[in-house]
């Protein structure tokens, strides 16, 4: 039933729109064709900061630094009692949600996706926000160079989804 009501719901929000601009005697197809512009051009202006952080996430992994990561805090990870896989997934989450993704899949074809280390990574990828990429485009678009408390609070906010999911998967899974 959900499925069919989700293939149902764009058809009828364009045709509600549609009505709506008919009814309003507004040009529907010119404003669309402005927000396509407009579009256009934020994707444009926020290009450079997404190429940047896509090329520092690609050179973190093909370096070899994640499994330096990996190593160091290790210790850290017997602690909160998961595996040091997930030490790289909770870092790339800060910069880049696909290149997490990519960590977590590989996660997936090592432990699986019911391992203790593919659940866990999932409850944290679910509750973790990429902090650096949503700065770094939202806040490089309007152009504002001090961010005040953004970066401490997003930090803390992600730290605190993280030990949380942690929290939650090691209760869940250990009973």
């Amino acid at each position: 039933m959900i499925s069919y009501i989700s293939n149902c719901i764009i058809p009828i929000l364009f045709f509600a729109i549609l009505l709506l601009g008919w009814k309003q005697k507004k040009d529907t197809y010119q404003e669309f064709l402005k927000g396509v512009t407009e579009g256009f051009h934020i994707v444009l202006d926020i290009a450079p900061t997404l190429i940047g952080l896509f090329l520092a996430v690609g050179m973190m992994r093909a370096s070899g630094f994640m499994d330096f990561i990996m190593k160091c805090f290790s210790p850290l990870a017997d602690v909160l009692k998961i595996p040091s896989d997930i030490i790289p997934i909770i870092i790339a989450k800060l910069f880049s949600s696909s290149a997490a993704t990519g960590l977590l899949l590989d996660v997936f074809q090592q432990h699986g996706p019911d391992s203790h280390a593919g659940f866990i990574a999932s409850l944290i990828l679910s509750s973790t926000e990429t902090v650096f990429y949503t700065m770094s485009v939202y806040f490089g678009y309007i152009g504002i160079k001090k961010t005040r408390w953004t970066l401490p609070g997003a930090l803390f906010c992600t730290m605190t989804g993280t030990l949380a999911s942690i929290l939650i998967g090691n209760l869940i899974l250990n009973g």
